[in-house]
């Protein structure tokens, strides 16, 4: 599969959408990556790029660095899709909440444990105990639903004992660990684990477990295919949604028009999955 994404694109590595490198074009090829990676205890980052996270790239030099660190990013949302198509690049819509249950499939088959950190306790529970009937075999490694400080950065990382998360994840085993805290804590809090956690992989999946779980109900599958999710969660949630939707038109207008937009400092880029899929 990724040899037909190097074709349609004009360099092998992907392209480039505001300084994010996105390097796996479609939910299988990110799949595929993900497990074989964790098979061969390699660990890596997984990050899902959306209109959201490229306007917090403005303004977050601590998710700039761990954007620019990522093993693996993919494109979550159509504007995202729309615009690496006017690159010449085919992309489909990857996103963390479509990757859960293919790679825990993945995972049940291959006898690899799934290590789970966030969102809250009530729906990481529900999650867990939909995805362990779904999946027979599947081996959860550890859970556990931290309460994390205030902050986007080195504060947030300061306040934790990133150490004893990271040794606990160590002694479980596991191969893959879900992160399901939001942008961009989740995704801060991956890239220092990865760091201390060299054989697991990191995966940030957003709302997934919510969704899983039935706390949060996800948009219907036709609006997901109209391209409508974005108005789905801004009809039930607009007091926190508005103003974050509101940004992100800004941002996909500018780009759109091709308007020279937002730097986000020094290029933001990831790293190619080079013989991931032989």
């Amino acid at each position: 599969m990724l040899s037909e994404w190097n074709q349609a694109t004009s360099a092998t590595q992907g392209v480039s959408i505001e300084g994010v490198r996105i390097n796996l074009p479609t939910l299988d090829t990110a799949a595929e990556a993900a497990i074989r990676r964790a098979e061969r205890g390699e660990g890596f980052t997984l990050f899902t790029v959306n209109l959201d996270h490229l306007v917090k790239l403005t303004s977050n030099d601590a998710f700039r660095a761990v954007y620019r660190r990522a093993t693996y990013v993919t494109a979550d949302g159509w504007p995202v899709v729309w615009l690496a198509g006017r690159k010449q690049a085919r992309l489909e819509r990857a996103t963390g909440a479509d990757l859960v249950e293919p790679l825990c499939r993945a995972a049940a088959e291959r006898n690899l444990g799934v290590y789970f950190v966030g969102p809250g306790p009530k729906a990481q529970a529900g999650a867990l105990e939909k995805l362990t009937q779904r999946f027979e075999g599947l081996k959860v490694a550890g859970a556990e639903a931290p309460m994390l400080p205030s902050g986007n950065g080195p504060a947030m990382l300061a306040a934790m004992d990133l150490d004893a998360m990271a040794q606990r994840i160590n002694a479980s085993d596991a191969r893959i660990c879900f992160v399901s805290l939001g942008a961009p804590k989740q995704e801060i809090l991956a890239d220092a684990l990865a760091a201390r956690c060299p054989g697991v992989g990191f995966i940030c999946v957003g709302a997934a477990l919510d969704f899983i779980s039935g706390q949060a109900r996800r948009a219907p599958r036709w609006m997901q295919r109209g391209k409508l999710e974005w108005f789905w969660r801004l009809a039930n949630d607009p007091r926190r949604l508005a103003v974050r939707y509101a940004e992100c038109a800004m941002l996909f207008a500018v780009l759109a028009l091709g308007v020279a937009g937002t730097q986000v400092g020094s290029p933001v880029t990831a790293a190619e999955p080079r013989g991931v899929l032989r």
